[in-house]
């Protein structure tokens, strides 16, 4: 409800804004993976080996999947704002949730790797991680928004104290034996790595356990309540709790103690050094990284809260973001394909491109990939090619309101 009292019946420029250049963001990783050289066996955020080019290409992508979530969180709270009950919304949300992780290891899957080969059945990533997540909320709805949204900060604050627990390395990333229930149960919970779900050699990559993330979209589904604010003021907490957020980000990171099972360390340039501290966790998030990330995303979402996309670049992010579902498929047929287009015409054996994701690091050639100003191309081109396409999407489900159009 609106401080009129009347349900909200608008989209919200700014939340579709942000979560358009996150999308965007989003799209420079992935085309990055598939088409800058080495980018499937070196890590880019790695002080002792990287470049402060492919460092920051790689860092800026980091704020795609906290905002992302978060600002699920969100758009659940204002779907309850417009009118929605309880039993109406936990309904959609597990069904939803249900349809994403669908999704996740059959469209997604397939798209990610080009290939049909079962022993890989996909990764377990953003798309699953907000499914899970929506089918807990599903049940949390019920409950009070400042419950959630206690209990989500304390999730958040206090994970890292899980880190002590761990499956051996040797067991979670597809060793012999494989993870047995338990353990596969905790790698789905709380740490990364490899589950053999239906026994034999069918594997299924978790890179997004479910704590933190399910606190994640908690918490932004708590703190979508200030949307029955007044807009300044609303604005204002938005910059202010950013600001604090950011601050506390660098607090925790210069501590050096709690916050990131990796701390970091010195190196012998200043820059480096640098590097280190801003190459926080995100496989399971850690504290540190959420603050790292959600800090900047809320001042963003602020200072965009006059935004009436009157300009050309917002209008782009605000089509982007109002389409989030289709942008997200497609954006994977247009990083990968521009690996394999761009391979294949360079006389570069591109089959690894089609193989496993645990397999493509593996079976990469030498002289694989290309520049990062090719990157950059890349990226720019496919974000022009969607846009089209995501433009008439968003029309269309404006001018239609078939039930299934709410699943995408």
């Amino acid at each position: 409800m609106s401080e009129t009292g009347a349900p909200l019946k608008q989209r919200i420029n700014s939340v579709d804004l942000l979560r358009g250049i996150v999308m965007m963001i989003m799209l420079l990783d992935h085309t990055r993976e598939f088409v800058h050289a080495g980018a499937m066996q070196t890590d880019p955020s790695d002080p002792a080996t990287t470049t402060v080019a492919v460092f920051f290409t790689r860092w800026i992508t980091h704020f795609c999947a906290p905002t992302f979530v978060f600002l699920s969180g969100i758009s659940i709270y204002l779907q309850k704002s417009k009118g929605k009950s309880n039993a109406e919304l936990s309904r959609f949300l597990w069904t939803r949730g249900l349809w994403l992780i669908f999704l996740e290891f059959t469209v997604i899957r397939t798209l990610i790797v080009f290939n049909l080969d079962l022993t890989f059945l996909g990764m377990a990533q953003v798309i699953w991680v907000i499914g899970l997540s929506m089918i807990v909320m599903a049940a949390l709805i019920y409950l009070p928004p400042r419950v959630i949204g206690i209990a989500a900060l304390v999730m958040i604050a206090s994970h890292n104290l899980l880190d002590g627990f761990r499956v051996p390395p040797q067991i979670s990333f597809g060793g012999s034996p494989p993870p047995d229930l338990m353990q596969s149960l905790w790698l789905i919970l709380h740490q990364n790595g490899v589950i053999r779900p239906f026994g034999g050699s069918s594997q299924i990559f978790l890179a997004y356990p479910l704590i933190p993330w399910v606190g994640v979209m908690a918490a932004g589904y708590a703190f979508g309540a200030i949307y029955d604010w007044e807009s300044e003021k609303r604005r204002k907490i938005l910059l202010k709790l950013g600001l604090f957020i950011t601050g506390l980000f660098i607090a925790v990171r210069l501590i050096n103690v709690y916050g990131d099972p990796v701390p970091w360390r010195y190196f012998e340039t200043p820059v480096a050094t640098f590097l280190s501290y801003l190459n926080t966790t995100k496989y399971p998030p850690s504290l540190a990284f959420l603050l790292m990330t959600l800090g900047p995303a809320l001042i963003v979402l602020g200072l965009a809260e006059r935004v009436e996309a009157k300009h050309l670049w917002q209008r782009v992010c605000i089509t982007f973001g109002r389409v989030p579902m289709f942008f997200y498929i497609l954006q994977w047929v247009v990083a990968h394909s521009a690996g394999v287009l761009l391979g294949y015409f360079a006389g570069v054996d591109v089959s690894y491109l089609f193989l496993g994701i645990l397999e493509m690091g593996q079976k990469a050639p030498p002289g694989h990939g290309f520049s990062l100003w090719v990157v950059y191309a890349a990226w720019i081109s496919g974000l022009i090619l969607l846009y089209p396409l995501c433009r008439w999407f968003g029309n269309y489900k404006r001018s239609h309101k078939q039930w299934w159009l709410s699943y995408l």
